[in-house]
């Protein structure tokens, strides 16, 4: 097995086929954990699971379904997160990237400790009509404002994914939203006797799923800057003024954070933030996926399962780069399972990179059709993926016996074998109230 946990090309079909697979007992159901990303402006990855789940107990009922739906830090996160069970839903009062009020939803856990905030749920690019893009204007003020609210219901324990986001403004809104001042003239001077001072009692992580600097040809404003609206023009505009803004936060912290892995991220809002890791009692930057699968107590869930489904919208050249599919892929590459990821569009990079670590791609879509036309499809192409998958993998098991239960002994009358239930959380069996019986959310 290489160093990094996978395996190689050629045993890809064996660790499917093989993978806790029970060889000698044909027939016997199978655990099968579904955690797939988002299908981004389409589906979420709760919509996604259940579409998966649902197609699947149409082949194979009598398999025990586990769902635990992903993101990558981006928009979905919060969904995602709170689908695995002891979070609460919390409102703030905030803008939108141009300044508009809003109401911005974050999660809290069910002790109150906790919470985790979405950046793109007051400053995401979803938030702005095409026509509206603008990235010199966006600001991160709104998600300042929902971190205030947050320090206000004296929580102090955070979690901040930053995908998705409209702007370029280097996390100067969330500081200035934070109590960050600063002087322009006769030079760019950033003030910080302002700031918060609840924020030396928090510990923030902050879930990024890229690793692009600050500035120059991989910064936030070259790599990001087109897809929220800006021209070759804007971009070159955009970069020298986060290389100013660079300057004198850097003067001010005493911290040269432009080059840190991810510094780019959301444009620029890890930067600002990792400038003030020493105003904050804890600091981390961390992969989003890891963070969501923390949540969603992944480790235990792959740990019990027969075969993993993962997927996202696009499983191409960026896969490689940490997205969704790759790190299930890997977790379940680790933990000897099985694992196939469904893709809206699949190319041959991102087939590639996940045989590198024993998975195996399949594409959604059945005949020839625009992005557009898949996007609107809806739901319905992923529950027949989910069959055909299911069928798929019976024949597996009428040709070499794959369809062991892993490392759960089914018994006459076990409900979590003769039917197929959906677990969004702990297992039903314990005594979670959250289970609830396949396929759809009835």
């Amino acid at each position: 097995m290489p160093a990094d946990g996978g395996v190689s090309n050629a045993r890809a079909g064996d660790a499917l086929l093989n993978a806790r697979a029970g060889v000698g007992v044909p027939g016997r159901p199978l655990t099968v954990l579904i955690a797939p990303d988002s299908f981004k402006g389409s589906l979420t990855s709760v919509q996604v699971a259940r579409a998966l789940a649902a197609g699947w107990a149409r082949a194979r009922p009598d398999d025990r379904l586990v769902l635990a739906p992903l993101a990558d830090g981006g928009e979905g996160t919060l969904v995602a997160i709170q689908a695995a069970g002891g979070w609460t839903w919390q409102e703030a009062a905030a803008h939108d990237p141009l300044g508009r009020p809003l109401i911005a939803q974050w999660l809290r856990s069910a002790d109150g400790t906790r919470a985790v905030v979405e950046l793109a749920a007051a400053s995401g690019l979803s938030r702005l009509a095409p026509a509206e893009r603008d990235p010199a204007a966006a600001s991160t003020y709104g998600t300042g404002e929902v971190l205030r609210a947050v320090l206000d219901a004296s929580v102090r324990q955070i979690d901040l994914g930053v995908g998705g986001s409209a702007t370029t403004d280097g996390g100067l809104g969330i500081l200035a939203a934070l109590g960050l001042g600063m002087t322009i003239e006769p030079e760019v001077v950033v003030h910080l006797d302002e700031l918060d001072p609840r924020l030396a009692d928090v510990v923030l992580r902050i879930a990024c799923d890229v690793t692009n600097p600050l500035l120059g040809p991989r910064g936030a404003a070259a790599v990001y800057g087109p897809q929220k609206g800006a021209s070759p023009a804007d971009v070159r505009e955009l970069d020298a003024a986060l290389a100013r803004w660079a300057d004198a936060l850097e003067s001010a912290t005493g911290r040269r954070e432009r080059d840190t892995s991810g510094a780019g991220a959301a444009g620029g809002t890890t930067f600002g933030l990792a400038c003030l890791r020493d105003r904050f009692a804890g600091f981390e930057i961390v992969p989003g996926v890891e963070l969501v699968m923390e949540a969603a107590d992944f480790a235990a869930k792959v740990a019990g399962a027969n075969l993993v489904l993962t997927g996202e919208g696009r499983i191409d050249g960026q896969t490689a780069f940490g997205k969704t599919a790759l790190g299930v892929a890997r977790r379940a590459a680790a933990a000897g399972v099985g694992c196939v990821a469904v893709g809206g569009g699949v190319e041959p990079d991102g087939i590639a990179a996940l045989a590198a670590v024993g998975a195996v791609a399949v594409p959604v879509t059945e005949r020839p059709q625009s992005v557009e036309e898949a996007m609107a499809a809806g739901a319905a192409p992923l529950e027949r993926c989910g069959e055909r998958l299911a069928r798929l993998i019976g024949i597996g098991t009428q040709l070499i016996g794959l369809g062991g239960t892993g490392d759960r002994d089914p018994r006459p009358g076990d409900p979590g074998v003769h039917r197929v239930r959906t677990i969004t959380a702990r297992d039903p069996a314990r005594g979670d109230p959250a289970s609830r019986d396949a396929p759809g959310d009835r």
